[in-house]
C-alpha cells in the first residue's frame, strides 16, 4: 500500500476487532471503484461483490456500503448485494438482501427537469437519481464555478440541500447525509455496540468519518484530498482493495 504524507496508513483490517467487535462502512465511487467521466462508465473490479460478501461474513454482518448512488444503481453495477446498504447519501437504507428499504424525501420532478435542461445547454452530465439529481462536470472542469452557482441557486429556491463532490454537485432533501446513515445503522443489530470504521474519498464522506468518531471509531480517507476528520489514509481504490484483502 502506498503511504500518504499527511496521514498514516490504517492498521491491518484483522486488528480492528482486537478490542471488541468492529463494523466497516465503505463508500463506493473513488473508494472501491475508480472514478470515471460518466457515472455509468465505472469499471467494477473483478470479484468485488464476492469480496464484500466475504468481508460481511468475517465481520459478523457488520459491513455496509454507504454511497451517493441509489441502492438499485449499486446493484445494477454489482449484482444483488446481500449486505447492508445506504444509498442516496443515506436517504435510503436497508440492512441486507431482501430487507425493506427505508426512504426519506424525494427531490421534485421540476427540479430534476431544470437541472437536466441546464446540463444539456452547458454540455454537462445530468444524473437522475432515486431521491436526488446531480450535475457532473468532470469532462468540463472550467464549468465548475458556474455549475456550482446554478445548483446552489436551484436548491435554495426549492428549500433543498446540496451535496458536493469531485466535479459533481447533487440536490437532495434537507437532513440527508452519510453521518446520519451511519448513526441509524449503528442502532441496529448486528452493528449496535461495535466500533465503526468509515472508508471514503470525498467531502460527503466527512460526515461518515465524524459519525464513526462519535461512536468510538475513525475514518480512513482515500485519495489526494486532504481530510480534516480522518485518522488514517490510503492512496486510492487499489490500496483500499489490498487493505480489504483482495
Amino acid at each position: 500500500m502506498q503511504p500518504r504524507a499527511d496521514l498514516p496508513p490504517p492498521p491491518p483490517l484483522e486488528s480492528l476487532s482486537d478490542g471488541g467487535p468492529a463494523s466497516l462502512f465503505l463508500d463506493f465511487d473513488g473508494t472501491l471503484v475508480s472514478l470515471a467521466g460518466h457515472p455509468d462508465r465505472i469499471v467494477v473490479p473483478d470479484g468485488l461483490p464476492d469480496l464484500l460478501a466475504d468481508l460481511s461474513a468475517r465481520l459478523g454482518g457488520r459491513l455496509a456500503l454507504v454511497s451517493g448512488r441509489s441502492i438499485a444503481d449499486l446493484e445494477r453495477h454489482c449484482g444483488t448485494l446481500a449486505i447492508a446498504c445506504a444509498g442516496s447519501h443515506g436517504g435510503e437504507r436497508r440492512l441486507g438482501e431482501g430487507e425493506p428499504i427505508a426512504r426519506s424525501g424525494v427531490v421534485p420532478v421540476a427540479v430534476q427537469h431544470e437541472l437536466a435542461q441546464f446540463a444539456r445547454d452547458a454540455g454537462l452530465v445530468h444524473e437522475a437519481k432515486t431521491l436526488g439529481t446531480a450535475l457532473h462536470w468532470r469532462t468540463a472542469p472550467h464549468w465548475e464555478e458556474r455549475a456550482q452557482a446554478f445548483v446552489d441557486d436551484l436548491a435554495a429556491r426549492h428549500g433543498l440541500a446540496v451535496k458536493r463532490g469531485k466535479f459533481v454537485a447533487e440536490v437532495v432533501a434537507p437532513g440527508v447525509d452519510k453521518g446520519r446513515a451511519v448513526a441509524a445503522i449503528m442502532q441496529e443489530a448486528p452493528f449496535a455496540g461495535s466500533r465503526p470504521v468509515f472508508v471514503g474519498d470525498d467531502v460527503t464522506d466527512e460526515d461518515g468519518f465524524a459519525a464513526c468518531e462519535r461512536f468510538g471509531g475513525f475514518g480512513i480517507a482515500v485519495g489526494e484530498r486532504k481530510s480534516p476528520t480522518a485518522r488514517y489514509a490510503l492512496a486510492g481504490p487499489d490500496d483500499v482493495l489490498a487493505w480489504l484483502g483482495a
